[in-house]
């Protein structure tokens, strides 16, 4: 498309595959998508689409919906067989991510296949621009794909090639509006659902499934009833009914996406219903149908009494939730947060992962840098996730594992040239695919994937430079930001940049109880909130303990002396001081690297990254000068070696 960034699908990809000779066999939507991919290829690259001897075999041979591909080479042929469209879909994203390396030597015939079957982006788009949120709330790469102006735009070419970017790293789920559903949203689901079915259609060619945002007060909002209660047979009958109009509309459309009692947004607390019961109306009305339902368990007291210890934001889903194991629809979906607080740099993971085990359960990530500086810092989360999918929270089953559901990311995109904002930031959302197909492959591999697919022909020199600049980029921000897993520290409102009271005296119960002695916020069951209590037996005695605790998380478990000694053999008072000085270091030299490398990147695209980070610099070191300054004027200790300190 004409002024925007291909991201990890230009041209020089598709080169290895529009030399070739191409045999496709099969008939359905789906392989038209494969043929026009290769068609277009051969007409740019020489190659072309034949009856017999090929080099490249593309072989639907059934007709199920099934993503599994088998892939292999032998006799000088490359052959992609699957049993379903979309499998032939991403096996031909495969040979793409494999390029030239397809088309050599002989490979085994081997079967690929999605770990987990919902792989989903939710965008956080305002339909209407909202006065304080604006276009796409916590949204960091301009206005919105689907939304303009009030309404869909009317030209969705941009939207088919972004369910193309999306097909080839495994995504196929997508929700088009905000969860905090506002006036204009709700009536996507009634006088507006043209307007979806527009969307639809443009993102159905790659296999995406369409979902909607919807207001669990929705009988009132569109249908002029007198109550929302799940349990009534007349809102039953309401949701029913505005479900077989969906699906009229839209067969394969892919179901609801639910904030509900959180934040403001409606629910079933209001009638003395349960979650499950506000879950389990939905999930009948989508059933017939095959839809499902995705209810966010972000469900926490948003007017917290600051001045209350025994009340913690970390415990509430838990709380509220486990209880419910085993209450849920086959097709309700439980989608949590992957840490207990929200999407910050450092969190444990959340203990209600693990602790369902009759519940299906989705993981929610954050691909939009929300608390991880906003597409203005490079932050690969690519590590960060990694060691989320890994973790166990028992013996036995990962994260990964354990999330039957599916996994799930808030979108980082917007109408931005670059898709992102920040260029590099196109790697959180390729990782965010990938990790979803398979969460434990290692997130190295993953980005040296998107490296090859965004940079075709990069010299060694580029890829040794880009390695530089992502590989320990979320390690660095945590440096220069929040020290310790106690999280926050940031701008009210917006959340960028630092802040170190912001929240402390606020509602939302984000706090770090720093005082002259120490900070941190006790979680032990011995003498705090008891939240260390709820992961399985294991883990509850490594958390409970300072002893035990792993230090990346030791603040948020415990309230420490400024002066106690770290495994690392620093103390709290001196890594803080340290770690906010290395952070800004690293950032300095991620710069200079990335101006080295001006010759060997696209204009533009260095010149976007070279002014993001001036910005990235500036911000960390006002974050440096902002923590380190508050610490030493709280504990009065000096830095060990001498540095200024304002």
């Amino acid at each position: 498309m004409q002024g925007v960034d291909p991201a990890w699908l230009p041209e020089g990809a598709f080169r290895p595959i529009g030399t070739r000779r191409t045999l496709i066999r099969g008939t359905g939507p789906l392989v038209d998508t494969v043929y026009g991919e290769v068609a277009e290829a051969c007409g740019r690259f020489g190659g072309e689409i034949v009856r017999n001897d090929p080099d490249l075999l593309l072989e639907l041979t059934g007709d199920d919906d099934s993503e599994a591909f088998t892939y292999g080479r032998r006799d000088s042929c490359t052959t992609v067989t699957a049993s379903g469209g979309a499998g032939l879909l991403y096996g031909f994203f495969h040979v793409v991510r494999l390029g030239e390396a397809a088309f050599t030597g002989s490979c085994e015939t081997a079967t690929f296949q999605p770990q987990l079957a919902r792989r989903m982006l939710d965008h956080w788009d305002n339909v209407d621009v909202h006065p304080v949120m604006g276009q796409v709330e916590r949204g960091y790469a301009g206005g919105s794909l689907f939304w303009a102006d009030g309404r869909a735009r009317g030209d969705l070419e941009r939207v088919r090639a972004y369910g193309r970017l999306l097909a080839a790293c495994g995504i196929n789920a997508l929700a088009v509006n905000n969860v905090n559903v506002h006036a204009a949203e709700a009536r996507l689901l009634t006088d507006r659902l043209g307007e979806v079915v527009d969307i639809a259609g443009a993102l159905r060619p790659y296999g995406i499934r369409t979902h909607l945002s919807v207001t669990f007060a929705a009988p009132m909002v569109l249908g002029g009833l007198a109550t929302a209660d799940p349990l009534d047979e007349g809102v039953r009958a309401w949701w029913a009914e505005a479900v077989r109009r969906v699906y009229g509309a839209i067969p394969d459309f892919g179901g609801f996406v639910v904030k509900a009692d959180s934040e403001g947004q409606p629910g079933p607390f209001a009638y003395g219903r349960t979650h499950a019961d506000g879950a389990n109306m939905l999930a009948a009305a989508l059933e017939p149908y095959g839809g499902t339902v995705h209810w966010r368990a972000f469900v926490y007291d948003h007017r917290q009494d600051w001045r209350d210890r025994t009340t913690d934001r970390a415990r509430a889903a838990y709380d509220h939730f486990v209880p419910l194991d085993g209450e849920f629809a086959d097709n309700a979906v439980l989608q949590v947060k992957h840490g207990p607080m929200d999407f910050q740099v450092r969190e444990p993971v959340s203990p209600l992962i693990g602790a369902m085990p009759g519940t299906r359960l989705a993981v929610e990530l954050q691909a939009t840098q929300e608390y991880t500086g906003q597409q203005r810092h490079v932050c690969w989360l690519g590590p960060m996730w990694g060691e989320v999918l890994r973790f166990r929270p028992e013996e036995g089953a990962s994260v990964g594992e354990l999330a039957r559901g599916g996994l799930v990311a808030v979108s980082n995109v917007g109408d931005d040239p670059f898709w992102t904002g920040h260029p590099l930031a196109q790697a959180n959302l390729y990782t965010f695919g990938r990790l979803a197909w398979q969460p434990d492959a290692e997130p190295l591999t993953v980005l040296d994937e998107w490296i090859r697919l965004t940079f075709p022909d990069a010299p060694a020199r580029l890829v040794a430079g880009l390695h530089a600049v992502l590989d320990g980029s979320w390690a660095t921000y945590e440096k220069y930001t929040a020290p310790l897993g106690v999280g926050f520290m940031v701008q009210p409102g917006h959340h960028y940049g630092p802040s170190v009271d912001g929240y402390e005296y606020s509602p939302w119960g984000t706090y770090h109880f720093a005082d002259r002695d120490g900070v941190g916020v006790d979680r032990s069951v011995a003498s705090g909130t008891g939240y260390a209590g709820q992961y399985g037996k294991a883990w509850a005695s490594v958390y409970e303990s300072p002893d035990t605790c792993p230090d990346e998380l030791l603040l948020f478990f415990h309230h420490m002396a400024y002066g106690h000694m770290l495994k690392s053999g620093r103390t709290v008072i001196q890594h803080i001081y340290d770690t906010h000085f290395e952070g800004v270091e690293e950032v300095e030299a991620a710069r200079e690297v990335w101006g080295s490398l001006a010759g060997l990147v696209e204009p533009a695209r260095h010149a976007r990254v070279a002014e993001l980070f001036d910005e990235q610099l500036r911000g960390a070191r006002e974050w440096r000068d902002q923590v380190n300054s508050y610490f030493f004027r709280k504990s009065g200790v000096p830095d060990a070696r001498g540095r200024i300190i304002y």
